[in-house]
């Protein structure tokens, strides 16, 4: 059914732009925030209290999965640190499912934490990192430019998702245990690949985790285009339903490069479509900010809510750490008061 007001959730939705986290973060690391499961609800929740968001989703990092088969992993202002390179030495001395998969129960735990403390009429997401974007920190120890030396290992990163799937679908698999309705895979750096390698490398890849969980897995890549989305159709696993492939997942998110209208026709099927205000947008002074916000609704207001069926309204890709917190607040107001 079409739903008149859209549901309002955020990529980092809770973060470093945000007074509630500020204050947990001087008092704890990021790394005990993430790994104890009280910290890591109490930050979930602080921004459905001070924002009132539809969505509460799991506070943790992608990069643990990483950490869960064997790499060191650090954290400081700079952003993560990962050793060793990924390479063949590396690939044989990785954890095996099992073992990966107790290193992180602490998520589960805390998806649990946070149910419990959530109201009942709020919704609950996890979310793992996409195969690739593991991929390519495990290769390049971090994401940014164009991935040169991961797209030189490419002939690793089969033989790494042949242990790195494995471990993704038994971490999906707790946190819908653990209470999330849907699991979002944030496959960030996929947007750096042609549309012709993504066909062939990351969406055969983040499929096979999704058509484990039909319905419950949604895909979000940064910077991915619609050529990259209509590569999709028929492409499934051996053996599936012939169906378009991305009516195996519950949903996409679609940056603010993309148009909304393209993204919901592109997408007009049984899944969802997550985004895309510019997030940038939420830096401004307040009285410009309200101009933008009102320019990018007025188009989706005229639609008929059956034509906007299965849109959650939110940003492109998070929320900036300058972003401000009285422009998040009056975005999920004037959202409520436009559709209303």
């Amino acid at each position: 059914m079409a739903q008149a007001v859209p549901p309002v959730w955020f990529m980092r939705q809770a973060g470093r732009y945000q007074r509630h986290y500020q204050q947990l973060r001087a008092r704890y690391s990021f790394e005990e925030l993430c790994h104890e499961p009280d910290l890591s609800a109490e930050v979930a929740l602080g921004s459905i209290r001070d924002f009132d968001f539809d969505v509460a989703i799991l506070f943790s990092d992608l990069l643990f999965s990483l950490e869960a088969l064997g790499f060191s992993l650090r954290y400081d202002d700079q952003g993560p640190h990962l050793a060793p390179r990924l390479d063949r030495a590396v690939l044989d001395q990785l954890r095996g499912t099992g073992e990966a998969a107790e290193r992180l129960t602490f998520q589960k735990r805390a998806l649990e934490r946070t149910r419990a403390r959530l109201a009942p009429d709020k919704s609950l997401v996890g979310f793992i990192g996409g195969p690739w974007t593991l991929f390519v920190y495990a290769v390049e120890g971090r994401h940014q430019g164009n991935q040169p030396a991961a797209k030189a290992a490419v002939h690793l990163f089969q033989p790494f998702c042949e242990q790195l799937v494995a471990l993704l679908v038994e971490n999906v698999r707790m946190q819908l245990e653990g209470g999330a309705e849907i699991v979002m895979m944030f496959d960030t750096a996929a947007g750096g690949l042609t549309p012709a390698w993504f066909q062939r490398t990351a969406l055969p890849a983040a499929l096979s985790i999704a058509l484990e969980f039909p319905g419950k897995i949604a895909y979000y890549g940064k910077d991915l285009q619609p050529a990259h989305f209509r590569s999709m159709n028929g492409l499934v696993a051996a053996g599936a339903e012939p169906r378009p492939a991305q009516d195996h997942l519950a949903g996409i998110g679609v940056d603010g490069r993309w148009d909304l209208l393209e993204a919901l026709t592109l997408f007009d099927g049984p899944g969802f479509v997550q985004g895309n205000f510019d997030e940038a947008l939420l830096c401004l002074p307040v009285d410009q900010f309200r101009s933008e916000l009102q320019s990018y609704l007025e188009p989706l207001v005229r639609l008929a809510p059956e034509r906007r069926r299965g849109w959650v309204c939110g940003t492109g890709h998070g929320v900036p750490p300058d972003a401000s917190e009285a422009n998040v607040r009056a975005f999920v107001q004037t959202v409520r008061e436009v559709f209303a």
